[in-house]
């Protein structure tokens, strides 16, 4: 099968751009940016969900510590206990907002395992929809993601309002 490149333009910022500057999950943190891709969608004292820049489909999120922490054994209990109970609040948000199939959640452990920033832990959860893999990531290893970060950030905004407290 020959090569045909496909148009993705939104990793090229991610691919090009500087790898060794202050940690996303620091900064989303730490930040009052208006950014989509660095504004926490949800929050508690110990931890942070934010949507992720470079998605591997439409909602996948984030979930990490707001403390810098590489090691999931290095987490405190509350930071475990808040991981979880932020991922699940987002499986129920992106279930009543955008109704997949199914999930992906995981955690990926040093660099080795696929972990792009590996020194601070974090938590993907990603939606799945029977049939999302299509010809793209099958011919050119390129998913198409259909919604902005902006519509996704308000789709997912509205669905944690009705998942309740923690």
């Amino acid at each position: 099968m020959s090569e045909r490149p496909i148009w993705a333009p939104w990793r090229i910022e991610y691919i090009t751009g500087p790898k060794d500057g202050e940690c996303i999950f620091c900064a989303a943190a730490s930040s009052n940016n208006t950014d989509p891709a660095h504004t926490p969608i949800d929050r508690t004292d110990h931890c942070l969900t934010i949507l992720n820049a470079y998605p591997y489909a439409p909602a996948h999120v984030m979930v990490a510590p707001v403390r810098h922490v590489g090691a999931l054994e290095d987490l405190t209990s509350e930071e475990m206990l808040d991981t979880m109970r932020l991922a699940r609040r987002s499986i129920l948000a992106i279930g009543k907002a955008m109704t997949p199939d199914g999930f992906n959640v995981g955690f990926n452990l040093g660099k080795v395992a696929g972990a792009g920033i590996a020194d601070h832990l974090h938590l993907h959860v990603v939606p799945r929809w029977s049939g999302d893999t299509n010809f793209m990531p099958v011919l050119a290893d390129t998913n198409v993601i259909p919604q902005a970060l902006e519509a996704t950030r308000e789709v997912l905004l509205e669905g944690l309002a009705g998942t309740g407290d923690l």
